[in-house]
């Protein structure tokens, strides 16, 4: 696969990313929101204040990726919303992560107890 097909589709982009812009696709496959909803949440999660100047380049580095899609809700407020690559990306991530975390049935029985949780 070409690195051009892997951008686009998501594959592998995710080893990419930090932890703060797959937090931000995590929020956002919840449902679009637009950027004040997004910092709230990071903040809930952090515990502490996310500076616009960290939350936005952020965003438009995931926009410019098309892991996020940007719209406008007004003439002040943009909406972002995942992308089927941004989905991807974090299926990539969540593939890799349990195949290093998941070593046993035992975790694999705490995998599914968190899943049906």
């Amino acid at each position: 696969m070409s690195e051009a097909q892997s951008i686009s589709d998501g594959s592998g982009l995710a080893r990419d990313l930090t932890a703060f812009q797959q937090n931000i696709l995590l929020i956002l496959a919840e449902e679009p929101r637009y950027g004040l909803a997004i910092k709230r949440e990071l903040e809930s999660y952090y515990g502490t204040e996310v500076n616009h100047g960290r939350l936005y380049p952020n965003l438009d580095d995931l926009v410019e990726q098309e892991l996020v899609e940007k719209s406008e809700l007004d003439k002040r407020t943009n909406e972002y919303d995942i992308t089927s690559a941004g989905y991807n990306a974090i299926i990539d991530q969540f593939e890799w992560s349990l195949s290093k975390f998941v070593t046993n049935e035992d975790r694999a029985a705490d995998v599914r107890d968190l899943i049906d949780n």
